[in-house]
């Protein structure tokens, strides 16, 4: 990364702590970055995230960037000779980001809600208080962000769930959930992509395929796109 006009950052170490507005930084392996924001977990964070990565792009050290959930993966061509350094740069960077919102689409996602898949609306239902048709109103009530793309090919993560029907992940993940299941995870909601082992928490079911490796572009969903769920069909 080329040299920045320097500022006074906090002494760099191999991690940075959450203070003040600083970013964490964690070396991951010899000369990949992870960059944690602090704060909340919202869209004004994400918002820098992406302008951050769009920033970080430019510098000709870089080789990869990777955009995660309030959170970017900065990948250089070679080790740096002063990872500290590197440090100092990045939360430089991230201090000067000021958060940009990406022109995405509007998806739209016909589900069906509960029927077989639904295999964790009565646990969902049991930890919320709310009965069936309630948490199904809430959830396709919803507007929705990608934040970002990852775990599987093509899933998004979206946020904007509301805290009602928030759910932890499973500490004992479903060996073989279908793909397409409508699921919730945390403070998130998604659509998974591929069939096999879970630890989100399936309420419906999606037939709208979300990767085709043969498409020109494989993903349906991109960061800033705007997604909602239509109640195609609701089985309670």
């Amino acid at each position: 990364m080329s040299v920045l006009q320097q500022a006074p950052f906090p002494s760099p170490v191999s991690i940075v702590p959450d203070t003040e507005g600083w970013a964490k930084i964690s070396f991951i392996g010899t000369r990949a970055f992870l960059l944690e924001a602090p704060g909340d977990f919202d869209l004004p964070n994400q918002k820098r995230i992406w302008a951050l990565s769009h920033a970080l792009a430019t510098h000709g050290d870089v080789a990869e960037i990777v955009p995660g959930m309030t959170n970017v993966l900065v990948i250089l061509k070679a080790t740096p000779d002063n990872p500290e350094e590197v440090v100092r740069q990045l939360q430089h960077e991230w201090r000067r980001a000021q958060g940009i919102d990406l022109a995405g689409r509007q998806i739209e996602v016909p589900v069906t809600y509960g029927g077989e898949h639904a295999t964790d609306l009565p646990a969902l239902c049991n930890l919320s208080g709310l009965c069936d048709r309630e948490v199904v109103r809430i959830h396709h009530e919803g507007i929705y962000r990608v934040f970002a793309l990852g775990s599987a090919p093509g899933f998004g993560y979206l946020h904007g769930l509301d805290p009602r029907i928030h759910m932890p992940r499973k500490t004992v993940p479903s060996l073989k959930m279908a793909r397409g299941c409508v699921t919730i995870g945390g403070m998130q909601t998604g659509v998974a992509v591929l069939t096999g082992p879970n630890g989100w928490n399936s309420i419906g079911f999606a037939e709208l395929q979300m990767f085709d490796p043969e498409a020109a572009t494989p993903a349906l969903m991109a960061p800033g796109d705007t997604v909602r769920f239509l109640p195609e069909r609701i089985e309670l």
